[in-house]
């Protein structure tokens, strides 16, 4: 008999009924961190690879949340992982519950909480030991359901999207400061004249609000390849860049928080022994520049400096060398002390600053 854990390519399938499918698409895509596989007016679906998991979500006029379902979740390896999930969520706007030595379950767990825009509850957490007794379980204020109101932020995020079969405007037909996401799948996959792709990128600039998403998918390669005569879907593709090429044009543009969410080690093609790889980036518009506290910050190594991208597009970069401490914005203190480098800091926070969660520091 062949078990199923010897099977490759097994994945949980999950498919839930939304009643809007583009606030949900919103809080999965954060949640994974990750682009949808699929996305329609009617439909939409991610293929996570770890967990191995394919999630559908179906339009429904009525969503029962819950019924015999308690809650969903993920069992992550290490608390790096889940705060960095966690981050995502909140810098979002999505709001979660964190809740650290908790026994429940005949478990001792850390954890956090949130729920989705339908009001089913999802919980992240790290196992950290069994116990001998099942446990209090988690507070009643971090599992009950969220008001309708801060499920989700309210206002319908506005959206545009570019694909590579379509021209290319020279102005994008929104106000300044008006759009909340931009999706440029393929886009840098057409023959663009320098010009004409910086125009693009302050059209993007100019209708994304503070803290606006950019959303680029392209096919890059180990050098530069024009007209590389793919197979398939990517027949269409008619200029490869650079595999560094899409960030510098987003710092270039002054975008901030620039991240590739997708490299692979193995490339989709090769031609002429240039290697293609399919690569996701994201980066965000700057936010308006305010007065902000500063917290201090002192960065143990092992590297000599560390060169961090600013917040504003006019700031300098922020160099925080080995061993001494330096002042750096509050936002951006949080960020390093929730990232995959917490370690590697000391934070001396200041009473200006107390909204800074320290303590983060050392999960």
């Amino acid at each position: 008999m062949i078990e199923l854990n010897q099977l490759p390519g097994i994945r949980f399938h999950l498919s839930m009924n939304v009643r809007n499918i583009s606030q949900s698409v919103a809080f999965f895509r954060t949640l994974f961190g990750q682009e949808p596989a699929k996305v329609r007016a009617d439909y939409a679906k991610f293929e996570v690879d770890n967990p191995p998991l394919v999630l559908s979500l179906e339009p429904a006029t009525q969503v029962n949340s819950g019924g015999a379902l308690n809650h969903v979740g993920f069992r992550m390896p290490d608390s790096t992982t889940l705060v960095a999930m966690q981050e995502r969520l909140e810098r979002a706007g999505m709001p979660t519950k964190r809740e650290s030595g908790v026994e429940c379950c005949y478990a001792k767990q850390t954890k956090f909480w949130a729920h989705d825009p339908d009001g089913n509850l999802w919980e992240v957490y790290t196992f950290d030991g069994d116990i001998q007794h099942r446990g209090a379980g988690q507070t009643e204020e971090a599992v009950q359901k969220p008001a309708a109101t801060c499920s989700m932020p309210a206002p319908q995020k506005v959206i545009w999207e570019h694909r590579m079969n379509e021209p290319v405007p020279e102005t994008l037909p929104h106000d300044d400061q008006t759009v909340g996401e931009i999706l440029l799948r393929g886009t840098f996959n057409l023959p663009m004249s320098d010009h004409d792709r910086t125009n693009l990128l302050q059209e993007c600039r100019r209708v994304l609000q503070p803290h606006g998403r950019i959303f680029v998918h392209v096919l890059t390669g180990d050098q530069p390849s024009e007209d590389p005569d793919l197979p398939g879907p990517a027949s269409k593709v008619r200029y490869v860049p650079w595999e560094s090429e899409p960030s510098t044009w987003l710092a270039n543009a002054g975008f901030v928080s620039i991240q590739m969410l997708k490299f692979d080690e193995n490339p989709c093609f090769v031609r002429n022994g240039i290697g293609m790889r399919e690569t996701q980036l994201e980066a965000f518009a700057p936010p308006e520049i305010e007065v902000v506290p500063m917290v201090e910050v002192l960065y143990k190594g092992p590297f000599r400096e560390l060169v961090l991208d600013p917040q504003y597009v006019t700031e300098p970069e922020i160099v925080i060398p080995r061993g001494s401490r330096v002042a750096i914005p509050a936002p951006l203190a949080a960020r390093l002390a929730v990232g995959a480098s917490a370690s590697s800091f000391t934070f001396f926070p200041t009473e200006k600053a107390a909204a800074l969660h320290v303590d983060a520091c050392g999960s």
